[in-house]
């Protein structure tokens, strides 16, 4: 008998007019569907307009922000698992990004979190790391394995995938983890519900 796929978001954390999110996005959700353990969803944070100024504690957000928030939330709530696709601005990660985070607050509870970055010379890493601790702050599990492009640009070829094998390899990692520690939460959760 086989597993059900795991429900995947492959969020796309840039906005930015030119961005290369979309690629690197792009050649992941195809390397997670070819795996086989997968049912991608590839959440683009430049199709809603997610508002930068939340209601105050207690209220409820604008029939209008609520649309925008319903753009997104319901496909992270049924996500079994993500995939934070970024790039490095600043030594961080990019606002919209954490915007989007803070904006929902029990998709991410109790699922396991991976990154894929990209950028110049720090290829990202800066980013995710900074990405780590706000996870852990929403119950989340960040896991080991990552993959970072640096140089990105010139690591990929016109057909948006990278030109050579280690990246494929380091995916291929990040996948299996990532497949391991949402098919164990899922049942974790299943079986007993999260204390937070």
């Amino acid at each position: 008998m086989s597993e059900a796929p795991v429900r995947v978001a492959v969020i796309v954390g840039s906005v930015r007019e030119g961005r290369f999110g979309p690629v690197v996005a792009g050649w992941l959700a195809a390397v997670a569907d070819r795996h086989g353990g997968f049912a991608v969803d590839v959440v683009d944070l430049a199709e809603p307009g997610l508002p930068l100024v939340m209601p105050a504690f207690g209220t409820q957000p604008s029939p209008a922000v609520a649309a925008e928030v319903a753009k997104v939330a319901p496909r992270l709530e049924a996500a079994d698992a993500f995939v934070v696709v970024t790039p490095e601005y600043n030594h961080s990660y990019p606002a919209p990004l954490k915007n989007a985070i803070d904006w929902h607050r029990p998709e991410w509870r109790a699922k396991p979190v991976a990154f894929v970055s990209y950028g110049g010379i720090s290829g990202g890493l800066r980013a995710v790391e900074h990405l780590r601790p706000v996870f852990a702050e929403l119950h989340a599990v960040t896991i080991r394995e990552t993959v970072s492009f640096h140089g990105a640009h010139a690591r990929f070829g016109d057909d948006g995938v990278p030109i050579d094998d280690a990246a494929g390899v380091a995916a291929k990692a990040l996948l299996d983890q990532l497949e391991w520690w949402a098919r164990s939460l899922t049942e974790a959760r299943a079986a007993r519900p999260y204390p937070a």
